[in-house]
C-alpha cells in the first residue's frame, strides 16, 4: 500500500502495519533509509515492515514483509509474540492525516546482506539505502529515524533475553 492508497482510505479507518526489529549477532539492527510519502517530511531510517494485506494477521504480514524487503525467510514461530505496538497519526499525503496501528516483532539472526529481488516498484524508488546500525551509532545520528523512540526500542531489544 502506498501513501496514495492510505490517503484514499476512509477517514476513521485504522491502517494496520507490521514491522520487524532485526538484530544481528554483533548487536546491530537493520534499517532502510526511505523517502516519506509527503515530500516535505524527511527521508528517515526505519525497520523492515509494511501494510497488512486483506485477511492477513500482523504476524503473517511481518513474515511476508521481511521476505519481500530483505529476502530473509522466517516462520511465524521464529518471530513469536509482539515485542511492541503503537498507535499514531500519519500524513500519507499533504494535509491528509490517517490513524495507524503498528505491531513490532523482534528477530535475532546472523548478519546478512538484504536483497531487493522482491521489492515493489514503490520500494525501488523510495528506499535509498540500507545498513546495519549499532546502538551507539543510532543514538548519535542526526538523521531522522522512525519512530522517534527507535533508540529506546533498540536498547530494550538488546536487553531482552532470547525467548526461543
Amino acid at each position: 500500500m502506498s501513501g496514495e492508497a492510505d490517503a484514499a482510505t476512509a477517514a476513521g479507518t485504522v491502517i494496520r502495519k507490521s514491522r520487524v526489529l532485526v538484530l544481528d549477532h554483533a548487536r546491530r539492527t537493520l534499517l532502510f533509509f526511505t523517502r516519506a510519502d509527503v515530500a516535505t517530511n524527511p527521508t528517515r531510517w526505519l525497520t523492515p515492515g509494511g501494510h497488512l494485506e486483506a485477511g492477513e494477521t500482523h504476524l503473517r504480514a511481518a513474515v511476508r514483509e521481511l521476505f519481500e524487503e530483505t529476502g530473509l525467510v522466517v516462520t511465524e514461530e521464529e518471530l513469536g509474540d509482539v515485542f511492541w505496538s503503537h498507535d499514531f497519526t500519519g500524513e500519507p499525503a499533504a494535509g491528509v492525516f490517517r490513524e495507524y496501528h503498528e505491531e513490532w516483532y523482534l528477530l535475532r539472526v546472523p548478519g546478512f546482506v538484504p536483497v531487493d529481488t522482491y521489492w515493489t516498484d514503490d520500494e525501488r524508488v523510495d528506499v535509498e539505502q540500507w545498513r546495519w546500525w549499532s546502538l551507539d551509532e543510532l543514538a548519535r545520528t542526526t538523521d531522522s529515524v522512525e519512530p522517534a523512540v527507535l533508540v529506546e526500542l533498540l536498547r530494550r531489544a538488546l536487553d531482552t533475553p532470547l525467548q526461543r
